[in-house]
């Protein structure tokens, strides 16, 4: 049961990115076709990840009370068929601020939905895996985002070509990098309503600290199954929780290199001339499936040497990003036209970053269970979210990195990433002696 389960939240995480970063690569071909500005797709884009930091938070409470099957699945079906509405809408390129406005709003509502993703999966992890283990397992769990936002990338292109081939102008092929992902995301969520069931007791089944006969983690008077009210779920377990501040402002500067990168690739390379949109669809999808293996890694790493402690990798894979980050900034850079030379740069890069930028982004929420008790996990989950998507992506990532980029250009956007992935490892380390208590 625990794998069937495990299967389910897999899925259902991955199928979450299928419908999420849909714009970041249907953008080049609209703004060739002069549908959306840069510093609009900016905006636009920022949407999902506003509603997301709020919807994540807030649904994260509602997932600690509520069935983490139907939760999930009830998220996964709407977002799917809003995004798939936005590859059918006719836009003008006589009107970009209203289509701006238009894929602002269904973004919005696409952000709110995914905030039933990670929580419920939060509540399945804590619930079905006890913390001696739960280092490894969810990091291997957290590889899901990789899969779909890798598959995404393909998806997209086989989109694209498929909407060619039925008939529509080339011009016009970015819908598919809508629709076929949209109609592939459905599909996974009734395989999901069959694979996910809620926790071990409502299965019959004892609870995972007695099955493992592990007790190790946060010591709480509170029962796995009681439910905590409101009040103190905020006030005791998340605002005084000082380690849980520091995690989510670890987080703002994982998640600015992690969407920064990440989204803004495709564009970045197209306009740039260093790829075509078949090659930076691939180069997205290559930086994404990588993060598979590197999230594993991490997780293995923080289970195998570090009894589940999550600072020290954190802070040895970010130093790694550091070094990416700093390839990918200065391979633009380039004199002399060698263009085969950007392109392999361009790879190393984006394998380095994706390699371990997501080793971190899965610890962080790993942190943010391991510091309250089971029955808060989807709330700190959604707390330390909060800061990365709506600071660190929306506000950073998307808007001004959007503005940065239509008014000074790449160069100094890039710029932005070395240094956050510093102001990162700064960050991850503080909790480092709480750790080691913690673990002892």
């Amino acid at each position: 049961m625990r794998f069937k389960v495990f299967l389910g939240a897999f899925l259902g995480y991955s199928a979450y990115y299928l419908v999420r970063k849909n714009l970041s690569l249907a953008a080049p071909g609209m703004i060739a076709e002069g549908l959306i500005t840069k510093a609009q797709v900016g905006v636009a884009m920022s949407a999902v990840s506003i509603a997301y930091a709020f919807s994540k938070f807030i649904l994260g409470s509602i997932s600690d009370r509520s069935d983490a099957r139907k939760f999930l699945v009830l998220g996964l079906v709407p977002s799917a068929l809003v995004m798939m509405l936005t590859g059918i809408i006719p836009f003008s390129p006589d009107h970009p601020v209203l289509n701006m406005a238009i894929v602002f709003g269904l973004m919005l509502i696409v952000g709110c939905l995914s905030g039933m993703g990670w929580p419920p999966c939060g509540r399945i992890m804590a619930h079905w895996f006890s913390q001696n283990e739960r280092s490894f397992k969810m990091s291997v769990w957290n590889t899901g985002h990789n899969f779909g936002a890798g598959s995404l990338g393909l998806l997209a292109t086989a989109g694209m070509t498929m909407m060619v081939a039925l008939g529509f102008p080339a011009a016009q092929d970015w819908r598919g990098a809508f629709i076929l992902p949209s109609l592939v995301a459905i599909a996974v969520a009734i395989i999901c309503w069959w694979l996910i069931r809620d926790t071990p007791q409502s299965c019959g089944l004892p609870s995972i600290n007695e099955y493992r006969n592990d007790y190790s983690g946060v010591k709480s008077d509170v029962k796995d199954t009681d439910k905590i009210p409101f009040k103190t779920l905020f006030v005791d377990y998340i605002f005084k929780n000082k380690l849980l501040w520091a995690v989510a402002g670890a987080n703002i500067f994982i998640s600015l290199v992690r969407y920064g990168v990440g989204d803004w690739a495709p564009t970045y390379l197209q306009e740039a001339g260093i790829m075509t949109p078949s090659e930076s669809n691939l180069a997205f999808s290559i930086h994404n499936y990588v993060g598979i293996f590197g999230t594993i890694v991490c997780g293995w790493i923080s289970s195998k040497f570090f009894k589940g402690r999550c600072a020290p990798p954190n802070v040895l894979f970010m130093g790694i990003v550091l070094i990416g980050a700093l390839i990918y900034w200065q391979s633009g850079n380039l004199s002399g036209g060698n263009l085969a030379l950007q392109k392999v740069l361009i790879y190393v890069a984006l394998i380095l970053t994706g390699f371990c930028i997501y080793g971190p982004v899965a610890l962080v929420g790993v942190q943010a269970l391991n510091l309250v008790p089971k029955n808060a996990a989807g709330t700190a989950a959604g707390f330390v979210g909060l800061f990365g998507y709506l600071f660190g992506d929306a506000i950073i990532a998307k808007i001004m990195m959007g503005s940065i980029i239509q008014n000074a250009g790449w160069n100094v956007a890039l710029a932005i990433f070395p240094l956050a992935c510093v102001l990162a490892m700064v960050l991850c380390a503080l909790p480092w002696k709480s750790e080691v208590a913690m673990t002892d």
